[in-house]
C-alpha cells in the first residue's frame, strides 16, 4: 500500500492534465491507467483521426494541383500507409505524456482500479497483482467513455463487418463500400477520410440533417460539399432488416417515405459514446449517477461522496477532450485549495475536422429563436475572401449572431478551411464579453481568412465592405 495526496483513476486528457496540474501545485500524485497514457483522445480518437484527415486533405488537394500549375501523375492512395503513420503519431503523443509524468514526478500505476472506502483504490496491476493505495486529499474519477453499437437496429459491433471508430483506425486498407451510421462529428470525419481514399461512402443519420448539433446553415454547407464529392447523404432515416454476413452487411433505410436497400462491405457505427462507469466501485462507495449514467458533479467537480471527484466524459457532456482538460485543471486547484475559475460550459468550442471544417461557439440561430432573443445575423462567405481565393479553399462562411441591444456575441459559426483554428478569436471574445464592435476595432491582417470574422461582425452591424 502506498499513500498519495491525490489519485486519478484514468489517464486520458482529463486525468493526465489534472495529474500534471496537481503536481505543479505540490501534491503527490498517482494515475491508474491500464492502457497507454493519453486515453481515447490520443490513442483512439482525436489524434489518429486527425492524422488520417490530414492525409485525406493532401489526397484531395493533389487532385487539383494542376489548377495551381503543379503537374502530377495519377494520384494513388494507400490507406494502410496513412493508418500506420497515424498510429505512430498516437504512440509518440502517448510517450510524450509519459515524459511529462516523469518530469513532474507522477506515479503511473499500470492496471485497473476499483474504488474503495476512505479514498482508497484497489488496483489489479498489468501483471495480475493486487494492491491498494490511498489518497489523503482526494480520488478523481476520469474513466472516460466508449463507443456504442446500435443493437436496436440489428447493428451489434463485431469488429469485422460492423465496426466502431476504434477498428476504423487500424484497417489495413480502405473498404470498397462503407455505410456510416451517425452523421455527427465522428461520422462526418470518417466519411471525409474514406471518401478521399476511394471508398464509396453512404452517410446515414436519424436526424433531419447531418451535424445536428451545429447551426442549420453549417449542416447545409457541409452536406452540399459532401454530395459534390460523391458521398451519399441520407438523413431522417430509419434502419431495419439488418443482415450481417462474413464479408458484407445489408439493411433497409426508410428516409421520409422513400425506402432503399443498402449493402456495404463494412458498417461504421458512429452513434455516440457511453460513460465508463461499470466495475469501478461507484455503487459500493455510494457515488450518484444521473439517468443517463453520468456521474453527478458540482462546479468543484465533487461527486455526491466527500473526497471523490469526477472529470471528463464520465462526468457528462459535452464529451470533448478540451472540456475534460479544463475540468482536470480545476479539480487539481480545488484539491490543492487554491483559487479556481469555474468552467464556463456555455463557451466551449465545438470542432469537426472534416473538409470543410466546422467550428462553433455559443448559441445556434435556432436556439436564439427558442429563447425568443432579439438578435441579428452577420455572415460573410469565404468565396469573397482574398486569402481563401488564393488557396483555392472558398467553401464556407463565417456567421456571427449578435444581441441587438448590446452587441453581445450570442453565437458564432465557421465552416471552411482552418475553421477549428479561427474559432478561438471568438471564444476569447465571448469569454471576455467583447461586443461585435470591439472585435471589428481590432485590425485583421490582409490577406487572411480571419478577415472573414471582421467582415461578419460588420455585416451584423449593417456595414459589410467586401460582399
Amino acid at each position: 500500500m502506498a499513500s498519495f495526496d491525490v489519485i486519478f483513476l484514468g489517464g486520458g486528457p482529463a486525468g493526465y492534465v489534472g495529474a500534471i496540474r496537481s503536481a505543479q501545485l505540490g501534491l503527490t500524485v498517482a494515475v491508474i491507467e491500464r492502457e497507454g497514457l493519453g486515453g481515447t483522445c490520443v490513442l483512439w480518437g482525436c489524434i489518429p483521426a486527425k492524422a488520417l484527415l490530414e492525409a485525406s486533405s493532401i489526397a484531395n488537394r493533389v487532385k487539383h494541383a494542376a489548377e495551381f500549375g503543379v503537374m502530377v501523375g495519377e494520384v494513388k492512395t494507400d490507406f494502410g500507409v496513412a493508418m500506420k503513420r497515424s498510429r505512430d503519431i498516437s504512440t509518440k503523443n502517448s510517450k510524450g505524456v509519459e515524459f511529462l509524468f516523469k518530469k513532474n514526478k507522477i506515479t503511473w500505476i499500470k492496471g485497473t482500479g476499483l474504488l474503495g472506502p476512505n479514498k482508497s483504490v484497489k488496483v489489479t496491476t498489468a501483471d495480475g497483482k493486487s494492491e491498494t493505495h490511498t489518497a489523503t486529499k482526494g480520488v478523481v474519477i476520469g474513466t472516460g467513455s466508449r463507443v456504442k453499437g446500435l443493437p436496436q437496429a440489428g447493428l451489434e459491433l463485431n469488429k469485422t463487418t460492423v465496426i466502431s471508430s476504434d477498428e476504423a483506425l487500424v484497417l489495413e486498407k480502405a473498404p470498397k463500400t462503407l455505410a456510416i451510421v451517425g452523421a455527427g462529428a465522428v461520422g462526418c470525419e470518417f466519411a471525409d477520410v474514406f471518401n478521399a481514399f476511394g471508398t464509396k461512402v453512404t452517410l446515414i443519420d436519424v436526424a433531419p440533417r447531418i451535424l445536428p448539433l451545429e447551426d442549420e446553415d453549417s449542416s447545409a454547407e457541409v452536406g452540399r460539399s459532401f454530395k459534390k464529392r460523391g458521398i451519399d447523404v441520407i438523413v431522417g432515416a430509419k434502419l431495419s432488416g439488418a443482415k450481417i454476413g462474413k464479408s458484407s452487411v445489408t439493411f433497409s433505410v426508410d428516409a421520409n417515405g422513400a425506402k432503399q436497400d443498402i449493402e456495404a462491405e463494412k458498417v461504421l457505427v458512429a452513434a455516440g459514446r457511453a460513460p465508463n462507469i461499470e466495475n469501478i466501485g461507484l455503487k459500493e462507495v455510494g457515488i450518484a449517477t444521473n439517468e443517463r449514467g453520468f456521474i453527478k458533479i458540482n462546479e468543484k467537480m465533487e461527486t455526491s461522496v466527500k473526497g471523490y471527484y469526477a472529470i471528463g466524459d464520465v462526468a457528462g457532456p459535452p464529451m470533448l477532450a478540451h472540456k475534460g482538460e479544463r475540468e482536470g485543471m480545476i479539480v487539481a486547484e480545488v484539491i490543492a485549495g487554491v483559487h479556481f475559475h469555474p468552467v464556463n460550459y456555455g463557451n466551449i468550442p465545438n470542432a469537426t475536422y472534416c473538409h470543410p471544417e466546422v467550428a462553433s461557439i455559443g448559441l445556434t440561430e435556432a436556439q436564439c429563436k427558442e429563447k425568443k432573443l432579439e438578435y441579428k445575423v452577420g455572415k460573410f462567405p469565404f468565396s469573397a475572401n482574398g486569402r481563401a481565393r488564393t488557396s483555392g479553399e472558398t467553401e464556407g462562411f463565417v456567421k456571427i449572431i449578435r444581441d441587438v441591444k448590446y452587441g453581445e456575441i450570442l453565437g458564432a459559426h465557421i465552416v471552411g478551411a482552418h475553421a477549428t483554428e479561427m474559432i478561438h478569436e471568438l471564444a476569447v471574445a465571448r469569454e471576455n464579453e467583447f461586443t461585435v464592435e470591439e472585435i471589428e476595432l481590432a485590425i485583421h491582417a490582409h490577406p487572411t481568412l480571419s478577415e472573414a470574422i471582421a467582415e461578419a461582425t460588420l455585416d451584423a452591424m449593417g456595414r459589410m465592405i467586401h460582399a
